[in-house]
């Protein structure tokens, strides 16, 4: 039921016509926010005298983070709006941004990058359920597709842009860029983001409501399978975003800039993949195209433990890194799209839910491949493949099963058009 038709209309806002471009720059929060000084991780661990396992907990706090501003995130917005909660969400990312560059101690940037982490989670949850308010059918599969594609351009962006600027700056710098860089977005959000989601689109009833749509959402088993897949799949990516500084850097001596080009070049194939697999679940198969990412990322995860338990070049390291996040990015659009379909009146909850779990079990799995030291691929290799055949496993149970009608997706045509063109 992807091409449902559209019935409900929100007012036209005169920059309604640059909201596409808006909910793709709001995905920036996550990536570069996880990327921007992943180059500097070694030097930051080594001034704050934080062991290796310590430092990742950066990492670990600003995923927990992501998913837990999405938890509240979307269903609060499903009742107030979108817009003021992104507004909300934005102006605490800038602070806490600052917050991160003055912190004196590892123990209270693990605090600050928590936080952090739950208002960048805002922008990521508003942007998944703003593109379900405004399109339908084909041009939603799509939408999700470029989601993906500036996710990836982020994860290109952030870690090349990082290492460059750490030979002008240390990672306080860092921290200073995305302050300003949330400055910069709740600019452009307070003159572009109209209200997407009008009052008659809107739930109510507080926290029982709540309750009862998340109870819906649960009792759907392709919901269920397709956020459960996209949970170990982001495992998987998480591990490799946590340990990938250390591996290449640490085992194979690459200097911040040789890791920034290494980790550019696999972000590259993560966004290229996720824009053909957007196209291709449009035109082809939801379900297959879901499988093929899994199957890509399991030659990855299979290419990095093979790295762990014998000596190999360089190349192999890298292109499994390839393998392993293209393959995840092939399985965004199509996951998010089975996720998501049914309840465009919902959006708000289910995309909370659904980043939730991306982000939640990723903060579970990065600090798990610090736990041999910097100096050691096998852990990275066992997390990533333990995550890609999980997630395999709840494909093939759940995920890829014929979905039941449910009484919650009788609305569902609710779906709200601002004025917003796909090209």
């Amino acid at each position: 039921m992807i091409d449902s038709p559209t019935s409900l209309a929100a007012p036209r806002h005169r920059y309604a016509r640059f909201l596409p471009a808006l909910l793709l720059l709001l995905t920036v929060f996550g990536p570069i926010s996880m990327d921007l000084y992943l180059p500097a991780l070694p030097a930051l661990t080594a001034e704050l005298g934080a062991a290796t396992s310590v430092a990742q907990l950066t990492v670990t706090a600003c995923l927990v983070g992501l998913a837990a501003g999405q938890l509240v995130a979307g269903p609060v917005s499903d009742r107030y709006g979108r817009r003021p909660v992104l507004l909300v969400g934005v102006v605490a990312y800038a602070v806490t941004s600052a917050l991160c560059a003055l912190s004196p101690t590892i123990e209270l940037l693990i605090a600050a990058r928590l936080v952090q982490g739950l208002a960048g989670g805002v922008g990521i949850v508003i942007a998944q359920a703003a593109g379900r308010d405004v399109y339908t059918g084909g041009r939603l599969v799509r939408f999700y597709g470029r989601l993906t594609v500036v996710g990836g351009l982020a994860a290109v962006v952030g870690p090349v842009l990082g290492g460059q600027l750490t030979a002008v700056t240390d990672w306080r710098g860092l921290f200073v860029l995305l302050a300003t860089v949330g400055v910069a977005l709740l600019l452009v959000t307070l003159v572009a983001f109209p209200e997407t989601l009008p009052p008659a689109g809107r739930t109510s009833g507080g926290l029982a409501h709540t309750l009862r749509d998340l109870r819906a959402l649960a009792s759907d088993r392709v919901f269920v399978g397709a956020v459960l897949n996209q949970g170990f799949m982001y495992a998987a990516l998480f591990a490799y975003v946590s340990g990938a500084t250390f591996v290449l850097q640490g085992v194979y001596g690459l200097s911040p800039q040789g890791y920034a080009l290494a980790f550019g070049l696999n972000s590259a194939g993560f966004m290229a993949c996720g824009y053909v697999a957007g196209r291709t679940a449009e035109r082809r198969s939801v379900g297959g195209t879901l499988a093929v990412g899994v199957a890509v990322a399991g030659a990855g995860a299979l290419g990095l433990l093979l790295a762990g338990l014998v000596a190999v070049p360089l190349w192999v390291v890298v292109g499994s890194l390839l393998a392993l996040a293209s393959g995840v990015a092939i399985t965004s659009p199509p996951a998010t799209t089975l996720a998501l379909v049914e309840y465009p009146h919902l959006a708000g909850t289910a995309s909370s839910l659904l980043g939730a779990v991306r982000f939640g079990f990723g903060g579970v799995a990065a600090p798990l491949v610090g736990l041999a030291g910097a100096t050691s691929v096998l852990p990275l290799g066992l997390v990533t493949v333990v995550s890609v055949a999980l997630a395999a496993l709840v494909l093939g149970r759940l995920a890829l099963r014929p979905r039941t009608p449910s009484p919650t997706s009788a609305d569902d045509d609710r779906c709200v058009v601002v004025g917003v063109t796909s090209h």
